[in-house]
C-alpha cells in the first residue's frame, strides 16, 4: 500500500492544502479544549512541565490561556500531516461532495478516538493511583517540584491514551479513504474494475431473411 504516489496533478495540489490546513484548524482547536480539561485536573502538568517544553510560546498570558496555547500547538501538526496522507491516500481523488462526506467521517474517527483514548488513558490513572501508590511518579516531584502526582499521572496518562487513539481513529479514516477511493474507480470503470457490458459484450442477432 503505497502512500506517496509517484504521479501528483498540479490540480490536486490546491485541494490537498485546503484540506491540510482545516484538518490542522480542526486539530488544533481540539487540543486547545482538550487542555483546559487537564489542567482542570492538574494545573501543575502546565505551570511546572509544558512551561519549559513550550517556553517559547509563554507570553505572560493567564495560566488557562497558556494551556490552551500549548495544546493547539501540541496537536495543529498532527492534523496537517493527517491531512496530507488522507489527500495522497486518495481523498482529493473524490467528488467535491463524497470528499467532504469522507472528511466529515475522518474527522469523526479521529476525534472520537482521541477522546475515547484520553478517557481510557485518565480511567487507568485514576485505577492506578487510587491506593495513594505513587512510586513511579516520584521522580518528577524531585526534578520539577511536582506536589499533586496523582492529577499530573492521571493527566499524563490521559493525553498518551488520547494520542493513542488518535492514531486508531487515524487508521481507519485512511482505511475508509481508500474504500472511497476504489468504491469511485470501480463506478468510473477504471481498468480492472469495467462493467460487464464493456467487458461482455451482448452477441449481435443476424439479420432477418428478406422475402422477395
Amino acid at each position: 500500500m503505497n502512500l506517496l504516489y509517484p504521479a501528483l496533478r498540479a490540480d490536486q495540489l490546491a485541494p490537498m492544502v485546503r484540506v491540510s490546513l482545516v484538518c490542522a484548524l480542526v486539530a488544533g482547536a481540539y487540543g486547545a479544549l482538550h487542555d483546559q480539561i487537564s489542567y482542570a485536573i492538574s494545573p501543575e502538568y502546565f505551570t511546572k512541565l509544558k512551561v519549559h517544553q513550550f517556553a517559547y510560546a509563554d507570553f505572560g498570558w493567564p495560566p488557562r490561556a497558556f494551556a490552551s496555547a500549548v495544546g493547539f500547538l501540541g496537536t495543529w501538526w498532527v492534523g496537517l500531516l493527517a491531512g496530507w496522507f488522507l489527500s495522497r491516500a486518495g481523498l482529493v481523488e473524490l467528488p467535491p461532495e463524497r470528499r467532504r462526506r469522507c472528511l466529515l467521517r475522518a474527522f469523526g474517527l479521529v476525534l472520537f478516538g482521541a477522546a475515547a483514548g484520553g478517557l481510557a488513558g485518565a480511567t487507568v490513572g485514576v485505577v492506578t493511583t487510587r491506593d495513594g501508590d505513587l512510586r513511579g511518579w516520584q521522580h518528577w516531584r524531585t526534578e520539577i517540584g511536582i506536589e499533586d502526582l496523582r492529577g499530573f499521572a492521571i493527566v499524563a496518562q490521559l493525553h498518551a491514551g488520547g494520542y493513542l487513539g488518535a492514531l486508531a481513529g487515524a487508521a481507519f479514516a485512511f482505511v475508509d479513504v481508500r474504500r472511497q477511493r476504489t468504491r469511485l474507480r470501480t463506478e468510473a470503470g477504471a481498468p480492472g474494475h469495467e462493467p460487464p457490458s464493456a467487458a461482455t459484450p451482448a452477441p449481435s442477432r443476424p439479420p432477418p431473411p428478406q422475402h422477395p
